[in-house]
């Protein structure tokens, strides 16, 4: 049996259910889930990273904004309230759609 030790979307042991297949999973706790989140957020941008076209790219961003989205429940926020603070870092500070490179600035 493969041994994959990774947080999963929460319906996968239904899913692996319909297949007759047997598994084995356990419920993590506070400390274990938010590490298992960081590790699935890194996950999911090295897939990005990866992604060789525009319908790769989107769904794997799905995915991120997924863990994205748990992260900030773990935090008692919401999606909402990130695109918030997104929105007054674009208004102080820009955003990316300039495509601005920075190479060196004086001492």
């Amino acid at each position: 049996m493969p041994t994959y030790n990774k947080l999963v979307r929460d319906k996968i042991p239904e899913i692996i259910d319909q297949t007759g297949k047997n598994y084995e999973v356990r419920i993590l706790d506070k400390v274990d889930y938010i590490k298992e989140l960081k590790k699935k957020a890194y996950e999911e941008l090295n897939e990005i990273v990866e992604a060789k076209d525009r319908e790769s790219s989107l769904e794997e961003l799905a995915d991120l904004l997924e863990v994205i989205h748990a992260i900030a429940v773990y935090h008692g926020s919401t999606l909402e309230e990130i695109n918030s603070i997104r929105q007054e870092k674009e208004e102080q500070r820009g955003s990316f759609s300039e495509k601005v490179f920075l190479i060196a600035v004086e001492d």
